[in-house]
């Protein structure tokens, strides 16, 4: 309050968040409710904190999604708590309107190599940390293949991490925000498409080709 400038408080922009690798088996039940604290609660304890004045002076909320929130690749941790935030968004943005506050969502493709969210994976460490039950179901090589797909993926990451910056500029200082911005690739849009407008069946060969390969 101390700080305020004659416009009051204007904008909220949720950014925090934390990532990892992991089939659903793999990751601990406390890995599941600290990603859960801080990529979706965290927000939500944030936002709820400063609703009275972003009602009070007609102003933005700003969350940090991610394509993922469609589709998973080795990291379904992650895309769950993105799936929980849209929808906490969509909500919000509906109850809002009649305040005149604004609700938008960052939806950014991969910006691992901008962000260095996701640090590189390492099979041993995965291996180390399984249950037995785990091990007696999976095997060192196929983990290795996992771990290693997936830092393909990291290592194709946009370093232009100004991009994403500048669609929250945008959100929060456009006279016409947009609900959503996507800022991502071709080909991690066609997916999103894929994932948006055919059935599940169609979505699942198209991914579970990706990870054969």
């Amino acid at each position: 309050l101390r700080h305020f400038s004659s416009t009051g408080f204007w904008g909220l922009v949720n950014n925090a968040g934390i990532s990892t690798f992991g089939e659903t088996g793999w990751l601990s039940m406390e890995t599941y409710e600290k990603f859960a604290d801080v990529n979706l609660l965290g927000s939500i304890r944030t936002t709820l904190e400063f609703l009275p004045l972003l009602r009070k002076y007609k102003g933005r909320i700003v969350f940090m999604s991610s394509i993922i929130a469609y589709f998973t690749l080795g990291n379904g941790i992650y895309s769950m708590t993105k799936a929980a935030i849209e929808k906490f968004c969509d909500a919000l943005r509906l109850e809002m309107k009649k305040f005149g506050v604004q609700v938008c969502i960052i939806q950014p493709g991969n910006y691992a190599r901008s962000t260095r969210i996701q640090p590189p994976v390492s099979a041993e460490e995965i291996w180390s940390e399984l249950s037995e039950e785990e091990k007696a179901v999976y095997n060192k090589e196929y983990v290795q293949e996992r771990a290693d797909f997936f830092n393909s993926i990291l290592s194709e990451g946009s370093t232009n991490g100004h991009e994403v910056v500048d669609a929250m500029v945008d959100a929060l200082t456009s006279p016409a925000p947009k609900a959503r911005y996507m800022v991502a690739k071709l080909k991690e849009k066609a997916l999103v498409f894929v994932c948006a407008l055919f059935p599940t069946v169609v979505m699942d060969s198209v991914l579970s080709y990706a990870l054969s390969k």
